[in-house]
């Protein structure tokens, strides 16, 4: 598979991946909705969820950033970090970022923002030490690609989701406890349908969010693959990314400042597990945020052969 097939079949497997979240929240507004025969506990989760998501739409990327130990940064400060990010960013027709450095030894960086107008890119420093040109290159184009893509806005959006679903079946489960609602059964006398409903409710309010967080992580790797390719089109120069993924594997020490909750948004894995070259087991990839490094180095060493 060449870049410019690849480019197109991740970007229809991530509309389909959204596509499934979608339903899912709207399966699980319908089922709960039905079982208590009424609409408060949604209005209460969707209260929250509208909070949430407006706080993490509008400064979801300045508390990634804060988190990370980021520290934006002027030309002067990092004249080569600022023109190579300047160069790309005019290659691809997208405005100026942020640009922010990581006081941290292990090689990384990532990308954040609701879109491209207020994007920015961190990189840390032992990125900037152990990488030639071309290779921070080749990354800067693979994180200016993830906003082009608006994967920023993208992952922003299915965390909110993943949020909103979790929130929902919480709120389900509780109040069935708690007898914070009547259920149909409790209106209606019982009954054998009302009863069945009820365990699938209860089924779905437990397994929504571990399935909706393996959606997640899928969708993180697909995007990880999109932002390679897209990267190396944007450079004209795959090598530049590959040889850099393959430095930033062999250091496999954990960040000092990262959380399960923004690794995804790392262009490797930051809490130092599986970022080594090596095969992964289905399952094992079923729960990583990344593909793994020697698959997205084959790809991009495939597509100039």
């Amino acid at each position: 598979m060449n870049l410019w097939t690849q480019v197109d079949s991740n970007k229809r497997k991530s509309i389909s991946f959204m596509l499934v979240f979608v339903l899912v929240v709207i399966g699980l507004g319908f089922l709960f909705s039905y079982v208590y025969n009424s609409y408060a506990i949604l209005i209460i989760a969707v209260i929250i969820a509208l909070v949430q998501s407006l706080v993490s739409y509008y400064s979801g990327d300045k508390i990634v950033l804060s988190m990370s130990g980021a520290n934006e940064i002027k030309k002067v400060d990092s004249p080569e970090l600022w023109n190579l990010v300047e160069n790309l960013a005019i290659t691809a027709g997208l405005p100026m970022p942020k640009v922010y450095i990581i006081q941290d030894p292990v090689p990384n960086a990532f990308a954040t923002g609701r879109d491209p107008e207020h994007a920015s890119i961190a990189v840390t420093t032992g990125l900037l030490q152990r990488l030639d040109k071309n290779e921070l290159q080749g990354v800067v184009a693979h994180e200016m690609s993830h906003v082009g893509n608006y994967d920023i806005r993208l992952m922003m959006i299915v965390a909110i989701l993943v949020s909103v679903i979790a929130l929902i079946s919480d709120i389900f489960i509780r109040s069935r406890w708690l007898s914070f609602g009547r259920s149909r059964d409790d209106n209606n006398g019982g009954g054998n349908i009302q009863a069945i409903l009820m365990i699938v409710a209860l089924v779905a309010a437990i397994l929504a969010p571990f399935i909706a967080m393996i959606i997640q992580l899928a969708i993180s790797r697909k995007r990880e693959f999109l932002a390679d390719a897209s990267g190396a089109l944007l450079t004209r120069y795959p090598e530049g990314l590959a040889s850099a993924l393959e430095k930033i594997s062999v250091y496999s020490a954990p960040m000092q400042k990262v959380s399960s909750a923004t690794e995804h948004l790392f262009i490797a894995n930051p809490l130092g597990e599986g970022k080594k070259i090596k095969k992964q087991s289905y399952f094992a990839k079923l729960f990583s945020t990344h593909p793994p490094i020697e698959e997205r180095v084959k790809a991009l060493r495939g597509s100039i052969q």
